[in-house]
């Protein structure tokens, strides 16, 4: 069995999706990864892993629709010739042209999208995003159409595709994210001294960035002693902060930024509560691997972000955009030593029992009868 993997973001292939394809290649498949970055970057890691690796053009943003036509031929040609049983894809642009060009070439090749999140476009207001809003909608319900299952990370992006009339519900299948690997990010104990909030993730107003400045600037006020870390890399969405936007918090020591990170292990272990103030999630990865590692997490009361805490017991769920409730809630747990271990102990329970990335593998092999 041949076994596409299809995405527009190289990285993510490898650091989200490296245990799936090694479930994949147990079971005797052959895979082949695809991304938007270099074989001569790229093709030595995948094939230490036994992974094919093939590069296409295709960009995460932007509205170039000869660009786009570049991707559609690109991945129509690749496909012709790798001729794949099964097709894995996530992201707008690949679930989109990777569907529709799999039916182009054999309308057997089975295709599973995943929605890993519904992205900003699908959510904003305005008319220049109504009408990219109507396109996009266009292309999933025909990527859709192509597809075996449409597969969902949380149930509220799902129930919002269905209300759209994009998919049918019968077309649907769910699963706990991406899953963490609970054998590589394991528990560790909380700071004994200075204590310290995270974030990690792309610098994109989305994510709650700004929001997580604010409250950095509070704490410097209110608690100078509380150190506040910053991980996630610059990005060129058209929400995304920039270095001029950033560097007065740095200059100013209200936050200590530490830029893109392979392993972020060693900042979850630094940091005493994990905030990612997020406007909408698949489900976030971050916050997975934070839970793994015993942190009581701070997040938002939002699709995604809402799946990984039961609030109260492994951290507190916020409003989206309320810096005052977020802060609040990040000091109550730095201000209670009991409360912040017995929220670690409990999200790491819940990475063990729901999010292990193992189990949520063994579901998507399911859905996808492989």
């Amino acid at each position: 069995m041949k076994i596409i993997v299809l995405s527009s973001h190289t990285p993510s292939l490898f650091w989200f999706r490296i245990d799936m394809m090694r479930a994949f290649i147990k079971t005797g498949a052959s895979i082949v990864a695809v991304g938007q970055e270099s074989e001569n970057i790229w093709g030595d890691k995948f094939a230490a892993e036994g992974i094919a690796y093939r590069q296409i053009p295709v960009s995460r943003n932007g509205l170039n629709i000869l660009a786009d036509i570049k991707t559609f031929g690109a991945l129509t040609q690749l496909i012709r010739e790798i001729k794949p049983d099964k097709i894995f894809t996530y992201q707008a642009k690949t679930i989109v042209y990777g569907s529709l060009a799999a039916r182009i070439v054999d309308k057997h090749i089975e295709v599973y999208p995943m929605m890993a999140g519904l992205g900003s476009i699908l959510r904003s207001k305005g008319l220049k995003n109504e009408i990219i809003k109507c396109v996009l909608n266009i292309q999933y319900s025909l990527a859709f159409r192509n597809s075996c299952k449409v597969i969902f990370q949380n149930s509220d992006d799902k129930d919002e595709i269905v209300r759209l009339g994009l998919v049918s519900e019968e077309k649907t299948a769910l699963v706990h994210g991406s899953g963490v690997n609970v054998s590589k990010f394991i528990e560790s104990p909380l700071p004994s001294e200075r204590k310290a909030i995270l974030y990690i993730g792309r610098l994109i107003a989305d994510k709650g960035v700004r929001e997580y400045l604010s409250v950095a600037k509070k704490l410097k006020i209110n608690r100078p002693e509380t150190r506040c870390i910053l991980v996630g890399p610059f990005d060129t969405n058209p929400s995304a902060i920039t270095v001029e936007e950033l560097q007065p918090y740095i200059d100013n020591g209200i936050i200590e930024y530490f830029g893109e990170q392979k392993d972020v292990r060693p900042y979850i272990k630094q940091c005493s509560v994990y905030v990612l103030p997020s406007y909408h999630e698949g489900t976030p990865k971050s916050v997975l691997e934070a839970m793994a590692m015993g942190r009581p997490i701070v997040t938002s009361d939002a699709p995604g972000c809402r799946e990984t805490v039961v609030n109260g017991k492994n951290g507190f769920l916020v409003p989206v955009k309320d810096v005052d409730a977020l802060e609040n809630a990040i000091v109550q747990i730095l201000d209670n030593e009991n409360l912040a271990a017995s929220f670690g102990k409990e999200s790491r329970k819940m990475a063990e029992n729901i999010f292990d990335v193992n189990k949520v593998n063994a579901d998507i092999m399911k859905i996808m009868k492989i």
